[in-house]
């Protein structure tokens, strides 16, 4: 489980508060639970023993550890009991908050300000996933896509059936294929656009698509990874 936790330590994580929170976690994640990230408090005084929050998909966790580290303490809220998440950026860190539905505010402190960025999107996409859970939507797109040469081939097989019946007009049917065909490729290339041509809002309903394949098997973690880091760095 350890290796799997490797990745949140590229962005000024307490490799030692990471190591002591993960060896708990193997113990309090459910079932079909995942760590989506985890943010280490960094305040700007030494900090021995930092506070820590992780994020899953399933609640959030706030990590506080007492007793000079000995022991820690546990408090979560599920995405279900969260009314909304935010962010104040200041000098040193950010401070990162997040409101339940019985009037409770909890926040934390000297957040690193990319790690306060990446839990408040993470946050951000778990609420939106609540409030519109389009799931059959992704699915239906794929299936109209794979349906669609299916139709093509029924209409070259009856165009070669009638070819077939007249002989002679088997010269004049092929190019007229080929001048139907091609306005079909160029529609499907000019409807391609770059992720730098998206704004925001587009940016993220894309991340969320992904994350709404990922959490219905489509694709695996690795790949949403990937698409994460890659929609993330135009935002």
């Amino acid at each position: 489980m350890k290796e799997q936790f490797k990745k949140f330590l590229n962005e000024e994580q307490d490799p030692k508060a990471i190591e002591k929170i993960t060896s708990k976690l193997n113990d309090l994640l459910m079932r079909g639970e995942e760590v989506g990230y985890i943010a280490v408090q960094k305040k700007p005084a030494i900090t021995v023993f930092p506070d820590s929050i992780v994020l899953t998909n399933k609640r959030i966790i706030i990590c506080k550890p007492k007793n000079l580290g000995l022991s820690m303490d546990f408090t979560d809220y599920t995405w279900d009991d969260v009314a909304g998440a935010f962010v104040k950026e200041n000098i040193l860190g950010s401070e990162f908050s997040f409101n339940t539905n019985t009037d409770l505010s909890i926040s934390i402190d000297y957040i690193p300000k990319i790690q306060a960025r990446k839990i408040y999107t993470y946050a951000k996409e778990q609420l939106d996933l609540l409030k519109n859970p389009v799931i059959i939507s992704a699915p239906a797109a794929e299936i109209t896509q794979t349906e669609e040469p299916e139709y093509e081939d029924a209409v070259e097989e009856v165009e070669t059936e009638e070819v077939t019946n007249f002989a002679e007009i088997i010269p004049a049917a092929t190019p007229s294929y080929t001048e139907t065909f091609e306005p079909i490729q160029q529609t499907q290339s000019t409807g391609e656009r770059k992720l730098s041509e998206l704004s925001k809002e587009e940016l993220f309903d894309k991340l969320q698509n992904y994350k709404k394949l990922l959490d219905n098997g489509l694709i695996l973690q690795g790949e949403y990874d990937t698409y994460k880091k890659e929609i993330l760095s135009y935002m």
